[in-house]
């Protein structure tokens, strides 16, 4: 499903001779009829047409499937692609501790977005050198430095979290350096038994698993959803073929 392409949170509608185009004047390829995993991947690519390294963000509330669409995505490119989570931008469990955010943890606040804008700007900029890129460690509960990198062979960068379309301070600034961000979804049920799934491979017990799932990722994720009209495609995780095999 394609939406209008609304690169800035004006509100403002373009003609129907226009819903392809961004305000720069640069082609948005609508998805073929079949949605797969390698014409999605060749969507992305056309974002490299005309410059050195692009960006593309996938949004989307938690559990949809952004991680593992991302991390598809750059196995189908192979090296001409590189991973970025922003779960690597996690704040240290001592920050939030410190913050009064330990209850909210995966929040929006709860996130380092000013390295993350940081990041990405490097990765547009540096394009001659190997750039390491964070992630988050669920065995940990911590973030960790370096687990991927970008190397200079990487012309498309595949980045993924919640909050990537969101018309906030910091998000706004993320934004900018994407050359599409796609919306990422699968219905509540679904991303509630994923969301379940992971709490207790984290660790917590049934009825803490649930009550973290409503109590924080419920919320955050309505927050995720009113970023939706901000992006440039909707993308359903249901029925792809690289989720036959994997969540």
């Amino acid at each position: 499903m394609e939406i209008a392409d609304r690169r800035t949170p004006t509100g403002d509608r373009r003609t129907p001779d226009d819903e392809h185009r961004t305000p720069a004047g640069d082609h948005v390829t609508p998805a073929g009829d079949d949605l797969t995993l390698a014409g999605l991947a060749s969507d992305a690519w056309s974002l490299t047409d005309g410059t050195p390294r692009a960006v593309l963000g996938l949004a989307g509330p938690p559990g949809a499937g952004k991680s593992t669409l991302a991390r598809a995505l750059v196995a189908q490119l192979g090296e001409g692609a590189a991973y970025l989570p922003l779960d690597g931008f996690h704040l240290s469990n001592a920050q939030l501790e410190r913050l009064g955010l330990t209850a909210r943890k995966g929040s929006e606040p709860s996130f380092d977005v000013w390295g993350y804008v940081d990041l990405l700007r490097r990765v547009l900029d540096e394009t001659g050198r190997d750039i390491y890129v964070p992630d988050f460690d669920r065995t940990l509960h911590e973030p960790v430095a370096a687990r991927h990198v970008v190397p200079p062979t990487a012309r498309l960068i595949v980045t993924e979290g919640n909050y990537l379309a969101c018309d906030l301070p910091g998000w706004r600034e993320a934004y900018v350096f994407m050359g599409e961000c796609w919306y990422v979804e699968a219905p509540g049920e679904v991303r509630r038994v994923r969301l379940v799934e992971r709490q207790l491979a984290g660790g917590r017990d049934e009825v803490r698993a649930r009550a973290w799932v409503a109590t924080n990722d419920d919320p955050n994720g309505e927050l995720v959803e009113k970023s939706r009209d901000r992006c440039h495609r909707i993308l359903s995780t249901i029925g792809m073929d690289m989720f036959n095999s994997q969540q």
